[in-house]
């Protein structure tokens, strides 16, 4: 049988934010994305929380009678609580209460499918976890679905208390030690990478912003990959957690890796930022960025202050970047594809845009390759071998003494080469 939503309240206070309407309908977009069934919405005008239960007075019992009158068990709140705000409020209320952070970390526990990504998400759970264990039998007291639920303490005495924070803390070590090993084994892939000399170009931006969409267009359009070598795409907040990597070979040869990066979201929880470093090392070390903006969303221009804000405080700066204005067909009278600079209005679903994307890629990560003309010996085939394998190659001509071929190359090949130049007419 379906399993029938919990019906939730999201309430907030305004701190005074510009896009304080921005921020409260993504808070329903979250909730929706964990499968709550929002049937109702609280505001207060607050220059900032109230120190003991976040809202001002009056509006804890105003909160608590909307959701009784909806039928809701559970309170979501717009910003991340203290310990002692949530358990006051859950306390107050008599109602289960979920702040951002938590909802937040719940999304990412029911999305992650790879063990790495598991093991992020638990370790920033287990972290956000740890300040609000505190010993009280009260059955509200416990943060959130998902992974982190299970972690409350139900003892009654400082003891158990301290033994709980042991073993969360033993588990933390535990998780990133295992993180560690599995960073090292791909530290080992991507030297291999760069030893190739393929050039790395990093898809990034808002969640739902369609990353993957463009990834599987460029991979339909340009590899001979099966269905079951592109990456998950839905029409959902989060649907991607793990980095893919997929190999894109053009016409000429000239390849490149691109890779599809967990998107963003306002407020994203500063334990999630650290713990998903690994995965965005691939960002961290690509030659270009993509950054693949949500062009129907009037928001756009906050959703890509929240990209470059988190890039930074990764430490992801100084590296190309292409701006992509994805989904210009949903916006009626746009031209597409249309190319200015270092910015893209485009489809992820039209074949044109998805070619001048690629246009616009191979115009930076391969311009420091040179078109050179090559006088290989028959005894070589080995070389020509590489040079039709690995090169773009132009034109070939047999002549008395070997194989001629005109091609484009990357420095790395250009000195493999070198000693087979030929000067040109």
């Amino acid at each position: 049988m379906q399993e029938i939503p919990e019906k939730v309240i999201i309430a907030g206070i305004s701190r005074m934010q510009e896009n304080f309407d921005y921020s409260m309908q993504e808070l329903k977009e979250l909730a929706l994305a964990r499968h709550y069934d929002v049937v109702g919405e609280s505001r207060q005008n607050l220059d900032r929380p109230t120190g003991a239960t976040y809202f001002g007075s009056g509006k804890v019992d105003e909160v608590a009678e909307l959701a009784r009158a909806n039928d809701a068990t559970t309170v979501v709140i717009n910003d991340e609580l203290t310990p002692s705000q949530l358990r006051n409020l859950e306390k107050e209320m008599k109602l289960h209460v979920v702040d951002r952070t938590q909802l937040i970390l719940d999304i990412f526990a029911s999305r992650a499918a790879s063990k790495t990504a598991q093991a992020q998400v638990e370790i920033a759970q287990l972290q956000y976890a740890l300040p609000r264990l505190h010993p009280s039998a009260n059955k509200l007291d416990q943060q959130g679905g998902g992974g982190a639920g299970g972690l409350a303490n139900r003892g009654a005495g400082e003891t158990k208390l301290e033994m709980d924070k042991r073993v969360l803390n033993k588990r933390i070590a535990r998780l990133r030690r295992e993180l560690k090993d599995a960073d090292v084994g791909e530290e080992v892939r991507r030297a291999q990478r760069k030893e190739n000399k393929l050039p790395v170009v990093a898809l990034v931006g808002y969640t739902n912003a369609g990353k993957s969409t463009t990834m599987n267009g460029l991979l339909d359009r340009y590899t001979d990959l099966g269905a079951d070598k592109q990456v998950f795409e839905k029409d959902m907040l989060f649907a991607t957690l793990d980095t893919s990597v997929r190999q894109i070979s053009l016409k000429d040869n000239r390849k490149f890796l691109l890779s599809d990066t967990v998107g963003f979201v306002s407020k994203l929880p500063h334990n999630l930022i650290d713990s998903f470093k690994a995965t965005l090392a691939e960002a961290a070390n690509a030659d270009l960025l993509i950054q693949v903006v949500d062009y129907h969303d009037e928001h756009y221009p906050e959703m890509m202050k929240v990209t470059s804000d988190t890039l930074k405080s990764i430490g992801i700066e100084n590296i190309p970047m292409i701006e992509a204005y994805n989904k210009a067909d949903l916006r009626p009278g746009t031209r597409f594809p249309e190319e200015n600079g270092n910015t893209l209005i485009y489809s992820a679903k039209d074949p044109a845009s998805l070619d001048k994307l690629v246009q616009m890629i191979t115009a930076r990560v391969f311009s420091d390759s040179a078109v050179h003309t090559y006088l290989i010996p028959f005894d070589k085939g080995q070389l020509v071998d590489f040079i039709n394998r690995e090169t773009g190659v132009i034109n070939t001509e047999y002549v008395e003494t070997g194989t001629k071929v005109k091609t484009t190359v990357n420095p790395i090949q250009a000195g493999k080469l070198r000693q087979y130049l030929v000067e040109e007419d």
